[in-house]
């Protein structure tokens, strides 16, 4: 059965993105590594997971419709194989991906906290989910998710030059890192809390009533936290009833 390139770039990281989340929902007993406890979890978010699941239904389906459009306006056929492109180009191009939807998403995603208006009718429902998990990742209000996430994939889909198979690859990838991010563990071994600062205990602190004027970043690098001043640092205790909990070190103020 031959399949388009452009159709496995649609629907192939909607299908990682519950795929991934199933897991993590399954690991979700395991309270040691919780970073916030079931009872928390159920009692502090305010959206049912019923809800959540439709709003991410949604976003989805807006997500699939742009990423038809936009495989039709740019042409590519998606002759070009991804084993024929050199690694050096493809990384080139995951490298600018990464780099322009973490710019696009630092500066968007910082305006919807700071512009009130903004921040009451839209970037609100997204925080709905104190105690964030893995299916929730993509829970938003449906004008941020096609601001935020879709518009930011064009972005950096069409600024990296890559070809509709290389972006299965790339999209899948940031799906996976930003389920994680929102997955409310820290398991041992967690190579993305080995590579990237950006991680689940880094977001985990942005979900929080004192942290939501840092860690804006998302999803992969900290980069512009840094350089504008709104990087929280924190450190991960152990929780008296077990798991643990990211805590804001004593070098950061105002919080």
């Amino acid at each position: 059965m031959d399949v388009s390139d452009e159709l496995l770039g649609t629907f192939v990281p909607i299908v990682v993105y519950w795929l991934y989340s199933g897991i993590y929902s399954i690991l979700g007993g395991l309270h040691n590594y919780r970073l916030h406890s079931k009872k928390e979890e159920d009692e502090k978010n305010l959206v049912s997971k019923a809800d959540v699941v439709k709003g991410v239904v949604l976003q989805q389906a807006v997500q699939a419709i742009v990423a038809t459009i936009l495989f039709a306006v740019t042409g590519n056929d998606g002759e070009v194989a991804i084993n024929q492109e050199s690694l050096l180009v493809l990384a080139r191009q995951f490298i600018i991906a990464m780099v322009v939807l973490d710019t696009w998403q630092y500066f968007m995603h910082r305006y919807m906290h700071q512009n009130k208006f903004l921040y009451r009718h839209i970037h609100s429902q997204h925080h709905r989910l104190v105690v964030p998990y893995a299916f929730g990742a993509l829970y938003n209000h449906p004008l941020e998710g096609l601001i935020l996430d879709t518009i930011g994939g064009a972005l950096s889909f069409l600024a990296s030059g890559m070809s509709p198979r290389a972006s299965i690859f790339f999209f899948s990838f940031a799906t996976i890192k930003t389920v994680d991010d929102h997955c409310g563990l820290w398991l041992p071994g967690n190579l993305f809390h080995i590579f990237f600062k950006n991680n689940s205990a880094y977001h985990d602190i942005h979900h929080q009533l004192y942290g939501s004027k840092y860690n804006f970043s998302q999803p992969f690098f900290v980069t512009w936290d840094r350089i504008l001043g709104t990087y929280m640092p924190y450190e991960l205790q152990p929780r008296a009833d077990g798991g643990l909990e990211a805590r804001p070190t004593k070098d950061c103020k105002d919080y």
